[in-house]
């Protein structure tokens, strides 16, 4: 079944729920219950205005450089844990404890440090994802056959050749995975700095909605939020992982 009949079935579904629970039966009032018809016309008005657009725009530049800073200190700290084993041994439970921390938990300290900004939201997704990052680096040097460090130590490999040409090179299938569970982090923890803060994006757009007691408008930003990271791993993060994997002869 193709993947548009599917959803054909789902919407056709969805609005049939509703004209028996809400029309019909009068179960749920209109203004609680979002429909496709609603969503699809909020659709209809907020493309016409140029604000989805800017919404996903101003969000999809956020989560990308908050992302991008995520990775570069994950990474750096998760060499760092794994290259010295007195912070692999003290530092990682203490990194592990703080990814437990619902994204949210850094807005207040976002808001105090940086007030109601783009740097507060940069914040929180830095915060939201950098940790996970940190875990997946070590996790993945960590899960590498022993064999390997062994033959290039044998072969005389220095600590930067044993990295360059054998560490990363074997930990890439579960670096890429891990990047990708970062994403996943750094989006949510981007909205979570978005509805804290006034700044336009997809996050603000969905208060908005709240505000309005437009329920059809919050469904429809949470599907563009979830639509948009479906299309980041099928284009981006499941690409490159399909290339590695085929590279290597998994696939």
């Amino acid at each position: 079944m193709s993947i548009f009949v599917f959803l054909i079935i789902i919407i056709c579904a969805w609005q049939a729920f509703y004209y028996v629970g809400v029309d019909l039966l009068e179960l749920a009032k209109p203004y609680a219950v979002p429909s496709p018809i609603g969503v699809g016309q909020r659709l209809v008005e907020l493309c016409s205005d140029g604000s989805l657009f800017q919404a996903i725009g101003n969000s999809l530049l956020r989560g990308v450089a908050g992302f991008a800073i995520a990775v570069l200190i994950g990474l750096v700290l998760g060499l760092l844990m794994n290259h010295f084993k007195f912070l692999g041994k003290n530092l990682k439970p203490i990194v592990l404890g703080i990814q437990t921390l619902p994204s949210v938990c850094w807005v207040p300290f976002s808001i105090l440090w940086f007030g109601l900004s783009t740097q507060a939201i940069l914040f929180v997704v830095v915060m939201g994802s950098a940790f996970s990052i940190a875990i997946s680096v070590t996790n993945a040097i960590q899960n590498i056959q022993p064999i390997y460090k062994k033959a290039a130590l044998t072969m005389g490999a220095t600590n930067r050749q044993m990295y360059q040409h054998v560490i990363l090179p074997a930990a890439l299938p579960e670096l890429i995975t891990g990047l990708k569970q970062g994403w996943s982090f750094a989006w949510r923890a981007l909205m979570a700095g978005e509805v804290m803060t006034t700044s336009i994006g997809l996050g603000q757009t969905l208060i908005m909605g709240r505000d309005l007691a437009d329920i059809d408008q919050v469904m429809l930003v949470m599907i563009v939020i979830v639509a948009i990271g479906i299309l980041i791993d099928k284009l981006v993060f499941s690409s490159i992982e399909k290339k590695v994997m085929r590279k290597r002869g998994l696939i």
